[in-house]
């Protein structure tokens, strides 16, 4: 009986070294080191923690441990622990329940999100995210405050089947419950049970270790069993402060898509769409910044304004309503401090001494903006970046045309920066 106890035991550690050969470590220490071995009448035995460990490991690793196993001349079972055979119970606690937020969100079709011909391709990536699953998950949108980031997001919960959407700060929240109430198998079932998970403002998991490696684990779950994953973002992967290279290097390995602020045709039609006259859309869409929000914003104040006060509201009445919203001119300064949000880099790293290559294209692209959009000669220019001299200005410049004959999406962001800056 000894005998075959230290050669069963030897089986089982021969059958583990040749199973963790064939898998990443990450992968190993995630999902086999946990699980219960044994070997009973030729056959081993597998005990998960919960029932969607068992079947996640039998579809994705189902395969290749039955080959293992063949080997040494036995069969596979996977089971639950404490359970003769898989049955289907939420997790390793059958009193554990996971009851999410209940969502309150009102379903948005694709038309609500006008798209400038900048962020067609932003839209057609979502449309066939939320259509099928995808080879290019996870898919990172990344914009500027009111680029419209989380329409589309919604867009993609509301178009596709069984999709789940959650806010960074709501997945933190949430995490921390299910910690906190001891549910947190029911919640990692729960964020994989569905076909697409969608997270908006993915930079809220920052500084979070424990909820950033959770939600990294399921960014690999999803993209392992064919799932679609959906992320928006401030900025782009590189500049996700608070990511280490092994995060960054995860959100960018499927399709990363920009998107730009609305431009003064987009600005139009969001504007008559929401009700407002055709000449006073015309008039005053140049005249309000490039921000999503604050369009709507204004559109609701002009709506609320006729549905008040009775009438329509004329030019002379809409710039009077919105004498705190309506531009009048633009310094430098400002011009310089709106695109640092939309390139998403602090406006005193722009002036300061800083030389990652982020901030360095960032602090060139400006520069060439500010060269076409005003008339400031190369030396005012650079004042305005941190006091650079007429050389270093110049030699910005030149290098950004350069890059612009070959980056058509780099070039199409910097005359979309012309154009809001004239």
């Amino acid at each position: 009986m000894q005998v075959a106890t230290l050669k069963q035991n030897a089986n089982i550690t021969a059958i583990k070294d040749s199973i963790a050969k064939q898998m990443d470590f990450a992968a190993w220490t995630s999902w086999i080191a946990p699980l219960d071995f044994e070997i009973v009448n030729d056959v081993l035995v597998l005990a998960a923690q919960n029932q969607f460990s068992a079947d996640y490991i039998s579809g994705v690793y189902g395969a290749m441990i039955k080959n293992v196993a063949a080997g040494f001349g036995c069969d596979v079972k996977i089971i639950v622990r404490g359970v003769s055979s898989v049955a289907p119970i939420a997790n390793d606690n059958n009193v554990q329940s996971y009851a999410p937020v209940a969502d309150t969100n009102v379903p948005v079709a694709f038309d609500a999100f006008i798209a400038s011909d900048e962020n067609m391709f932003a839209l057609q990536a979502a449309k066939k995210v939320a259509s099928s699953p995808v080879p290019f998950s996870p898919l990172y949108i990344y914009g500027a405050s009111g680029t419209g980031k989380t329409l589309l997001a919604e867009c993609i919960k509301s178009s596709a089947q069984n999709a789940i959407l959650m806010s960074g700060g709501q997945f933190v929240a949430e995490f921390t419950r299910a910690l906190n109430k001891r549910t947190i198998f029911a919640f990692k079932d729960f964020c994989r049970n569905c076909d697409t998970f969608i997270l908006d403002d993915v930079q809220a998991l920052a500084g979070k270790r424990a909820t950033m490696d959770e939600f990294l684990q399921l960014v690999v779950d999803l993209r392992a069993m064919g799932k679609n994953v959906v992320l928006t973002s401030a900025c782009p992967v590189n500049n996700l402060s608070g990511f280490d290279r092994r995060a960054q290097s995860l959100l960018a390995s499927g399709l990363v898509v920009d998107i730009v602020a609305p431009n003064a045709a987009v600005k139009r039609k969001m504007l008559v769409r929401a009700g407002v006259k055709c000449d006073v859309a015309d008039a005053i869409a140049n005249r309000i910044a490039c921000d999503g929000h604050l369009i709507a914003g204004v559109a609701n104040k002009i709506k609320t304004y006729a549905e008040l006060m009775g009438g329509d509201v004329t030019l002379d009445v809409a710039e009077h309503l919105l004498a705190d919203t309506l531009q009048k001119f633009k310094t430098p300064i400002a011009m310089v401090k709106a695109m640092c949000e939309k390139l998403g880099v602090a406006y005193d790293a722009i002036c300061g001494a800083g030389r990652a290559k982020s901030l360095v294209l960032a602090r060139q692209i400006i520069m060439v903006v500010l060269k076409n959009a005003t008339r400031l000669s190369l030396t005012e220019i650079g004042n305005f970046v941190g006091n650079r001299d007429h050389a270093t200005v110049m030699y910005a410049i030149k290098q950004i045309e350069k890059m612009q004959k070959t980056d058509l999406m780099l070039s199409a962001q910097i005359n979309q920066f012309i154009a809001e800056c004239k």
